[in-house]
């Protein structure tokens, strides 16, 4: 694997090797960052953060771990880390619509706004089930990597994504009612 050989050469001291797998982590790093602060700067700050002290802390991995799991648990703690200093609030930013054809007005319009009902119901969630909300579902990792990123029983984790599903479920079934407010 492409992937072990940068990790054993970035271990060894090739600062190009490190640089090259930095780079390619770079965009899952960020997306988890956002997904948890729901905040481009904040996402950039964790982001750095978390490449910084992947660079520095390169030789502490070990390949009993995925490496992508031992990386998400990283950006995730810093995650939580600055979640818990900064108490974020929702917000939904403006989303600029790139309209195609008359036709697709409507379905681009209920798209952003079903894509910014979500963004919010997964904001309100509780920051331990925010977090395996967006490992899983926009990291796609599995269950048990989920636990080794977090740090928690295989069970806790199936139990928080259960309850973090019939939250959302009951979160946008009330924004499509009209019901929710800030």
């Amino acid at each position: 694997m492409v992937e072990q050989g940068l990790i054993r050469a970035a271990q060894s001291g090739d600062r190009d090797a490190l640089i090259t797998l930095l780079r390619e982590i770079e965009q899952q790093v960020y997306r988890t960052a956002y997904y948890i602060l729901n905040n481009e700067q904040d996402a950039h700050d964790a982001s750095q953060e978390a490449l910084i002290r992947i660079y520095t802390k390169i030789d502490s991995y070990e390949e009993k771990a995925q490496f992508k799991t031992w990386v998400q648990r990283i950006v995730t703690n810093i995650c939580i880390d600055k979640f818990r200093r900064t108490k974020p609030s929702v917000s939904i930013e403006e989303h600029e619509l790139v309209f195609q054809g008359k036709e697709n007005v409507e379905r681009a319009v209920l798209s952003t706004y079903l894509a910014q009902d979500i963004q919010e119901a997964i904001n309100k969630l509780p920051e331990h089930h925010r977090s395996v909300v967006v490992l899983r579902y926009v990291q796609d990792l599995s269950y048990n990597e989920i636990a080794d990123c977090l740090d928690l029983p295989l069970n806790t984790v199936k139990s928080y994504l259960f309850r973090a599903r019939q939250q959302l479920q009951n979160l946008l079934q009330d924004y499509q009612k009209g019901g929710v407010s800030g």
